[in-house]
């Protein structure tokens, strides 16, 4: 039976996605599907074929066309000691990171150990929320303002409409409604919990959407518009936030920024000064830091989140200051879409890095936030500390990358 499948796959008598219907099981898809792809381009599949991820339920929720898994290290940043609005008294944390890119690592635990030097990192969370905004054409740009005077006029009744889908979600606004021409932007803008929450304001946005068409001529271009601003780096996503908006503050005593980052607190605003604000700026970089990136998607492969919002996590600014020879510094990301339940975060080695931390499943979405910005700050200083010092060379030549 598999050889039979095969053939007809090379035959094109057969689809891909069409061998679950034919195979006894999900595994015996999968392999079929994987031994078709190593004929068809003359490769051996061996290690993309070990895993121990239940593939049955990841076919359901998070994949198609599965020929296996691929792997990453993780590794451990800590211990991180953090306080903030969720996390009291300078917890610690040891943090998983999955990478491929040497040094990291390393790096993130020698600003996890500056941190904990000077006593922690100071956590808040600022804002929360999720957004999708449609795309809608009218016939004019009179009628598009009579549109977005609808929105407004019956927000009340459109919140009523979207909560109806959601046990979670809570319309929050609708903000800002852009007018192009004859085309209008809403913005809907919603709390959706521990969820990061895009398939919930997706579905509750639509369903508005329906008293939207029954009682204007309005037509819905599409249901994602790009205003949201969805997996694209965004000046309104810096400025209005989207997910969870989280800053992060330390102050290192002088000393300790001598010992530990090998440098001074005049030198490290000096390197963010000239790197992360007037190079982004005369770069028209959308975020002013160094590597928000890095840590972001380390967190997220290792966790199971939507390593796609990578893009927005990575916005952000960070600044710095010499206050009498100590170092104020501080990291703020104003787009940061994360969750505890849900998506990716059901595989198992995602559950585990969750579970690591202590934020696996509902009620710790906020916590697990604080978590993720305190990381990037220690990310971002132990970089900048090591420009500061010239070090960066050095570090990556030692570990031999």
């Amino acid at each position: 039976m598999d050889n039979e499948i095969i053939q007809k796959l090379k035959n094109n008598e057969m689809k891909l996605y069409e061998i679950e219907k034919h195979a006894s099981s999900v595994e015996e898809a999968i392999d079929i599907r994987r031994r078709f792809i190593e004929e068809k381009s003359n490769t051996k599949l061996d290690t993309i074929a070990k895993y121990s991820l239940d593939m049955e339920s990841a076919s359901q929720k998070n994949i198609e066309n599965p020929i296996g898994t691929i792997q990453i290290p993780i590794g451990i940043a800590g211990p991180l000691k953090i306080n903030g609005e969720y996390i009291k008294d300078n917890d610690e944390f040891y943090v998983p990171l999955a990478t491929s890119e040497g040094a990291l690592v390393a790096s993130v635990n020698r600003g996890c150990s500056t941190i904990a030097e000077a006593g922690g990192v100071n956590t808040r969370i600022i804002d929360d929320k999720m957004t999708r905004a449609p795309a809608i054409k009218t016939k004019s740009v009179a009628e598009a303002v009579k549109i977005k005077k609808w929105f407004e006029d019956n927000f009340q009744k459109l919140k009523e409409i979207a909560e109806t889908t959601t046990n979670h979600g809570k319309l929050i606004k609708i903000n800002p409604i852009l007018i192009v021409g004859n085309f209008i932007y809403p913005r809907f803008v919603y709390s959706t919990g521990d969820s990061m929450g895009m398939n919930m304001v997706t579905i509750a946005t639509e369903k508005v959407l329906e008293l939207l068409q029954k009682e204007t001529d309005a037509q819905i271009i599409a249901l994602s518009g790009n205003v949201c601003v969805d997996k694209k780096p965004s000046a309104l996503n810096l400025v209005e936030g989207r997910g969870k908006t989280v800053v992060a503050d330390i102050i290192i005593p002088k000393e300790i920024v001598k010992n530990k980052l090998k440098t001074t607190a005049k030198a490290i605003v000096e390197v963010n000064t000239g790197k992360n604000l007037v190079g982004s700026a005369i770069s028209g970089s959308m975020g002013f830091n160094a590597h928000f990136a890095n840590m972001i998607g380390a967190i997220f492969l290792a966790t199971g989140q939507d390593i796609a919002h990578v893009v927005e996590g990575s916005l952000g600014i960070t600044t710095a200051e010499d206050r009498d020879g100590d170092l104020y510094f501080s990291v703020t990301m104003p787009d940061l879409p994360i969750a505890t339940i849900g998506g990716g975060t059901n595989l198992k080695t995602a559950t585990e890095s969750l579970e690591i931390l202590g934020v696996a499943g509902s009620g710790n979405v906020k916590k697990f936030a604080e978590i993720i910005i305190a990381t990037v700050l220690a990310g971002e200083l132990s970089l900048i500390g090591a420009l500061a010092a010239g070090h960066l060379a050095r570090a990556h030549q030692e570990l031999g990358r």
